[in-house]
């Protein structure tokens, strides 16, 4: 094979390595824009990580004789100009009982602001047994300057929990919620905007 030949069929290789490359690197970004919805979803699948599950529509397959403590917990990131708490600080319930409880949210700012809550259960093996029907996390929430929502939470614990050896003498969870600042505060300018044209 002459030179020419060489050269040519060598920069055929680099332009596939090249190409090879900006398919990973591609490959690579796409996964890291997809990684914290995905881990979010296993967690509240598996109950992973201290997440409980959302019980999306299901119910409790039955109320049993055992009592269980849930304690409620609520924390609220500095950036977040909010206070939070809960109403009650804990609840004792049937396993396998529908429970309702509520959070309370006031924005303590002079501006409009959008939060989010992430939770989690501890101990975390009592996560995959903890079923919230519904709840306020991962839900944008505006608040306008001294501004005071009740926030409910609906919940039971599975029944199962009492046939998992690891978790069966469990007697007390702590439900824990933290408020974030939403990066986006699109939401929040909206708002102020329809409040000033009123």
């Amino acid at each position: 094979m002459n030179q020419t030949g060489r050269t040519k069929q060598n920069q055929r290789g680099i332009r596939l390595t090249a190409g090879a490359m900006v398919v990973v690197v591609s490959a690579m970004g796409g996964l890291v824009v997809a990684s914290e919805p995905l881990y979010k979803l296993f967690c509240q699948v598996t109950g992973y990580g201290g997440t409980p599950r959302i019980a999306e529509g299901q119910i409790s397959s039955g109320v049993v004789a055992e009592t269980m403590t849930v304690r409620f917990d609520s924390n609220v990131n500095r950036d977040l100009a909010w206070k939070f708490r809960p109403a009650a600080t804990q609840v004792n319930v049937q396993i396998g009982e529908e429970a309702l409880a509520f959070y309370e949210a006031k924005n303590v700012s002079g501006e409009t602001l959008v939060g989010t809550a992430t939770f989690n259960v501890m101990p975390e093996r009592a996560a995959p047994y903890f079923n919230k029907i519904q709840c306020f996390c991962f839900t944008e929430q505006v608040l306008k300057p001294g501004e005071t929502v009740q926030m409910p939470v609906t919940f039971f614990i599975d029944p199962d929990i009492l046939k998992d050896q690891y978790a069966r003498n469990i007697k007390t969870v702590t439900l824990s919620y933290t408020f974030f600042l939403n990066q986006d505060q699109s939401k929040a300018q909206t708002t102020h905007q329809a409040n000033y044209s009123n």
